[in-house]
């Protein structure tokens, strides 16, 4: 019985330093996960060995998309082909069930109305399009008509996401949640 060949399409996102790499095959059923270290994925093999490979900054699972960033050292003609090895050479092994600790998943159960309300919004109007490019959005804070975010995945390190992007989040927030709304980026620690 011969193995079917595995498909992947890489497609470029927004940010010059991530790519998307689209697969036939889930690499994450439920929920999205980053990871930003080597040591936040020890116990998912085919992330570990793509934070092996020289230049990888980081990983973005959602569904059936990796998202791979760079550090801006490395070239995508050398990486892009050595991601796809890696890719082909875990995915048979990988399980797509697997969990992570999610303090996300325990603080959507807490939130205020207020949250509820501007985490609708964000599921329906921006998180889509975030990620259809490889990233997506966090909500840290929301305190005094001031909400902090903070990006996720692809979005992390792309240029227009604190500017053309923030702004647009702003101005829907505004239109559908609350005139006077500000949103701000968390700080990097």
């Amino acid at each position: 019985m011969s193995q079917q060949a595995l498909e992947i399409i890489v497609q470029p996102t927004p940010n010059p330093n991530a790519l998307k790499f689209i697969l036939d095959k889930d690499v994450k059923t439920e929920g999205k996960v980053s990871f930003k270290t080597p040591q936040d994925c020890k116990d998912v093999p085919l992330a570990a060995a793509l934070f092996d490979l020289r230049g990888v900054d980081q990983i973005h699972f959602f569904q059936n998309v990796i998202t791979i960033s760079k550090f801006s050292f490395e070239e995508w003609d050398s990486l892009e082909p050595a991601v796809q090895t890696c890719i082909e050479s875990f995915l048979e092994d990988h399980d797509p069930n697997f969990k992570v600790y999610d303090p996300e998943a325990e603080r959507l159960a807490n939130l205020s109305p207020e949250l509820r309300s501007i985490e609708e919004i964000l599921n329906k109007r921006i998180r889509p399009g975030l990620q259809g490019d490889g990233g997506d959005i966090a909500v840290k804070d929301y305190k005094d008509n001031v909400l902090i975010v903070k990006y996720q995945g692809a979005c992390g390190t792309c240029p227009s996401s604190t500017t053309g992007t923030l702004e647009a989040i702003r101005s829907i927030l505004r239109d559908e949640f609350n005139p006077d709304i500000e949103v701000y980026l968390a700080p990097e620690v």
